[in-house]
């Protein structure tokens, strides 16, 4: 296959068009093109009034090498991606099947690799399964009554089947894992399009039907899923991990293991407590805190594609950072273009929002959390837990804030320390119940004035960002795993048999690193252990 880079058409281009463009820049007749696959499809706004978008193609093609030899060009080049491939099974005997502890992107494509390789994992999960889980988060956003166990945090899917569903990541992958992940996503029903796309999602909605039909071939596979099943201890002999204690329907039960990943995702406090009771090593890490901003969608629109193209093109995102002179970082985090704001909590007495896309992103507002590095030197407590606990608070303050509800403040009354009254020029787009309160006393001052410096730093990027009446709610609080859970070269913990993997182990920040990483324990297991026969 032959791969063509930076091909440039209009917005409003053809199929055709595409194909021609091809055809030209190849020096061939279009009949010498036996097919076709894109391979990236992007945006270039960089030129308000020249918008296109730019794709790169492989090509099957008649007289391939010759091609390539004659045309010489930098754009054109010979495709050569890794193709994805899972290890041999190791010479050690697995007496019991192996477990995945937590069912969302981590858990869930270590699961769906080892049964799609004849290991048959069982995956205790503390929540409900998908369908049950969405009439109990829906619930909870119309009566404000917390099922503890069945939330956007805790269920199958974890949290990230109730966001934007964004499939990018930073993490360098030269054996394939990602497009595998895509593979995957799309074998399942995800849309085709983010196999190509350069910032693929897929939409909350989408997402979940994805999720169940997986969980239905690893079933088919031999798996196991056990819901309602919340890890509550371990058991070992001879340092070497021999089964799990969990609590189901209300009985305690145990199960004989000796590998078992852990997928616990980042909002598992009780069970990050259990695991720094028994003695696993652990580390507080850095992360960031802050609130979710709202401005309407038209505004993000105008402001990345100009006037001309506002209207024609999918809802646009956005990606701001700024290194402040007291040395704190301000970032952007989970933007969701066409999205909502979303009571995210998992603990009774406390608030924590997100943000979330349908897969058509028509929402009336953009909103993304803008947030503010925080190390351990600002958690207060100190210890692996320190993080934890420091999250937490916020979450407590920002439920007395907002007498139970999510607190809301326009960005204005937030820097001039009053509470806001009613909304502006647009009113909010938000899950859950939700009222007006003093958010200017959530954070320490320097929090708070970070946020707003960044604020007014992003509106040199994006006009009108730090307008008065954009919609701030908070605590955005769950950004990132306050824990680090250190594992060796054969991805297990410092307790031989357990596999810390994901967002919550501290080794991904969002679906595809996760689901990325999932796979990474499930290949350290399966290089050590035999196929079952």
């Amino acid at each position: 296959m032959v791969r063509i880079q930076q091909l440039k058409l209009p917005i409003s281009h053809t199929v055709e068009q595409l194909e021609q463009k091809i055809a030209k820049t190849l020096g061939v007749k279009p009949a010498s093109i036996q097919g076709y696959k894109i391979r990236r499809q992007s945006i270039d706004a960089r030129k308000k009034g020249s918008v296109c978008y730019v794709y790169a193609v492989d090509v099957e093609v008649k007289n391939e090498a010759q091609i390539l030899k004659k045309g010489k060009r930098a754009d054109v080049s010979l495709a050569n991606d890794a193709v994805y491939q899972f290890p041999a099974g190791g010479e050690q005997i697995l007496p019991h099947r192996p477990v995945v502890v937590g069912s969302g992107p981590a858990g869930l494509f270590c699961a769906y690799l080892l049964a799609g390789h004849g290991y048959a994992p069982i995956i205790l999960e503390r929540g409900k399964r998908m369908e049950e889980r969405v009439k109990d988060v829906g619930q909870f956003w119309a009566d404000n009554k917390l099922n503890p166990e069945s939330n956007i945090q805790f269920g199958e899917g974890g949290a990230g089947a109730f966001s934007d569903g964004k499939l990018n990541t930073l993490v360098k992958d030269v054996k394939g894992r990602s497009q595998a992940v895509l593979d995957i996503f799309i074998r399942h029903g995800a849309p085709e399009e983010i196999g190509y796309q350069s910032k693929p999602h897929i939409g909350t909605d989408l997402l979940r039907g994805v999720v169940t039909d997986m969980r239905r071939q690893i079933e088919a596979w031999g798996g196991r899923f056990l819901f309602g099943a919340r890890m509550d201890g371990m058991e070992f002999k001879l340092g070497k991990l021999a089964g799990l204690r969990y609590t189901r329907e209300g009985e305690p039960c145990f199960m004989d293991a000796e590998a078992a990943a852990l997928a616990i995702g980042h909002s598992a406090r009780d069970t990050f407590g259990m695991l720094h009771g028994l003695g696993f090593a652990m580390e507080a890490k850095p992360f960031a805190v802050g609130l979710r901003v709202e401005h309407p969608q038209p505004m993000i629109n105008e402001s990345q594609y100009g006037p001309e193209f506002a209207g024609k093109l999918p809802a646009a995102p956005y990606k701001l950072t700024a290194k402040l002179k007291n040395g704190r970082g301000v970032y952007s985090f989970c933007m969701c273009p066409g999205g909502y704001v979303v009571n995210a909590a998992s603990e009774p007495g406390r608030i924590a929002v997100n943000g979330m896309s349908y897969s058509s992103r028509d929402g009336a507002n953009a909103n993304s959390a803008i947030i503010v590095t925080v190390t351990p030197e600002d958690f207060g407590v100190p210890g692996p837990l320190g993080g934890m606990e420091f999250q937490r608070n916020l979450e407590g303050l920002a439920y007395r804030i907002g007498s139970g509800k999510v607190p809301q403040q326009l960005f204005g009354d937030f820097e001039a320390g009053k509470v806001s009254s009613g909304y502006g020029n647009f009113p909010s787009a938000i899950k859950g119940q939700n009222g007006f309160g003093p958010m200017h006393t959530l954070f320490p001052k320097e929090l708070s004035d970070s946020f707003c410096q960044g604020m007014h730093e992003f509106s040199k990027k994006i006009p009108g960002f730090n307008r008065p009446d954009a919609i701030l709610s908070g605590v955005e609080s769950r950004t990132s795993s306050p824990i680090r859970i250190p594992r060796n070269a054969q991805f297990e913990s410092s307790k031989a048999g357990v596999y810390p993997c994901g967002e919550g182990a501290g080794y991904a920040g969002g679906i595809l690193s996760a689901a990325m990483d999932g796979i990474k324990v499930a290949e350290a297991i399966a290089g050590k252990y035999r196929r079952p026969v």
